[in-house]
């Protein structure tokens, strides 16, 4: 569709603060100055209409985006508007919905681009960390089990735990990943997730895995609720998954972690398929434990076709907000989108997005539930990822598609052949040779994979600092340009 054709008659968006607008996209008449005038004054007198909230976080939800950059957050509102017959561009999502906003730096104690180890880290204990760690200091290094002693650092569920609040952790990802296990797990190794994962040495050493702590050190041990994936983790090579007969566990201990949480907790719920997490008691006040799948969660754009059925990342939301709420003291929750960052890797951007659309639906879920005079609700993401949006494309051009300018004709790049808006610095979507062309291509597929320029086995994260977008008690203090390490201690700061 040339936009020019049908001038801006899906500028949905803009009808959030303008009645006057939404009448004009009604009749399809072209949008004018007046109207964007209109509609910045009504956004201006929101703005204004904005008062901070001083008192006291009873209850804290933290949504992290794995790997979601500020070229994410622009490609996803866009592909989250279009897929919805909207005027992208101009969309407002969830997470954009929320009142105060910073950019956040992510550098970690020894590296320009983090991994999401210390970056997630950073959030959850308030200190940098060296890249591969999970849940120590600055002091602590990669793979060192000796000097681990005295170098662990509390997180901010340690801290809900000791003030009485329930504690939940939901993932897209392996449970044991970094950022859900930065909640919980202290060690130097972020891939240490199971125990045949570990050096002999590691383990003669002291250290335990990640899945192990879960279960055993004493914030794993209480958390309340946990959804998310990674099965294999938990269950000894003896053991076939109860999904996948043909999978057995990863452990080579013997051990079988998933029935040692349910003698631990004899009134708790261990769920594996969407039927069991249907019939959850959610106002019950017994632990439950969810993993659906072996290893990472499906992408959303595959869950359909899950053999179990997964619950979507809303409906998991919804689940832990409600059980949550059931202790009158408060609660902290992370959700976290793990498979926005696992899509980019892959140099994936349908999926990616997909994924970062299925985290704003968690947002909005919880926005739908929660009372913001009591419950501080913020956004950010761990790191950013080497995505780009280029080319000069035209309004409401598909965000996947290839670059048509305001004319509706396509661009072409020296070479004679099209290119897409979003592409990535480095990845496996890099050519050697002749480059295809994308107009031939596919390009909305989800499995086609964006060109890239650097070729790598995997893409990169990006090293630009992310936002953190809050709202709630105490949310006016993320303003600025501030230290990734720094969100942790506003959120102890408004639950004091």
């Amino acid at each position: 569709m040339i936009l020019r054709s049908i001038p801006f008659a899906l500028l949905g968006a803009l009808t959030l603060s303008s009645p006057v607008l939404a009448q004009t996209i009604t009749t399809g008449a072209q949008v004018t100055t007046e109207d964007y005038r209109r509609q910045a004054q009504a956004e201006v007198a929101r703005l204004k209409a904005d008062r901070p909230i001083t008192g006291r976080a009873r209850n804290v939800i933290i949504f992290i985006g794995d790997g979601m950059g500020i070229s994410t957050l622009t490609a996803a509102r866009i592909y989250q508007g279009q897929k919805l017959g909207r005027d992208g561009e101009s969309f407002t999502t969830a997470m954009d919905s929320l009142s105060y906003a910073a950019l956040v730096k992510t550098y970690s104690h020894d590296a320009q681009v983090s991994d999401s180890a210390p970056t997630a880290s950073a959030i959850m204990a308030g200190v940098k960390a060296r890249n591969d760690v999970i849940g120590v200091g600055p002091e602590a290094l990669v793979s060192n089990c000796t000097q681990l002693k005295d170098k662990t650092i509390p997180s901010i569920f340690e801290f809900a735990q000791g003030s009485g609040r329930a504690t939940g952790i939901i993932s897209t990802a392996r449970i044991t990943h970094a950022t859900p296990a930065s909640t919980y797990a202290h060690t130097p190794q972020r891939d240490w997730e199971a125990d045949s994962d570990m050096p002999v040495a590691a383990k003669a050493e002291g250290c335990l895995d990640i899945a192990r702590q879960l279960i055993e050190n004493p914030v794993g041990a209480k958390m309340d609720v946990i959804f998310g994936g990674g099965r294999s983790a938990f269950l000894p090579s003896s053991l076939a998954d109860p999904e996948y007969t043909d999978q057995k566990g990863r452990r080579t201990d013997g051990r079988d972690l998933l029935s040692e949480w349910s003698r631990s907790n004899p009134g708790g719920s261990f769920v594996w398929n969407a039927a069991d997490f249907a019939a959850l008691d959610l106002k019950s006040n017994a632990r439950v434990l969810g993993l659906f799948e072996p290893d990472h969660m499906k992408y959303e754009a595959d869950r359909a076709k899950d053999k179990g059925g997964e619950p979507s990342l809303a409906d998991m939301t919804r689940a832990a907000i409600t059980k949550l709420g059931n202790k009158k003291t408060g609660y902290v929750l992370l959700v976290e989108g793990g498979r926005v960052d696992h899509g980019h890797h892959a140099g994936n951007a349908a999926r990616a997005l997909e994924d970062a659309v299925a985290l704003d639906d968690a947002i909005a879920a919880a926005l739908g539930m929660v009372n913001l005079r009591d419950t501080l609700l913020l956004v950010t993401a761990d790191h950013s990822h080497t995505l780009t949006i280029s080319g000069y494309p035209q309004r409401g051009n598909p965000i996947l598609g290839v670059v048509r300018d305001v004319d509706g004709k396509v661009t072409k790049a020296k070479d004679g052949k099209a290119f897409t808006t979003l592409g990535y610095a480095n990845g496996s979507g890099a050519v050697e040779g002749v480059r295809p062309d994308p107009e031939k291509q596919d390009t909305g597929a989800v499995d086609y994979k964006q060109q890239a320029l650097i070729p790598l086995s995997g893409e990169t994260h990006g090293g630009e600092d992310v936002a953190v977008r809050a709202s709630g008690p105490m949310a006016h203090l993320f303003k600025g340009t501030i230290e990734q390490h720094t969100i942790y201690h506003v959120m102890r700061e408004a639950m004091r």
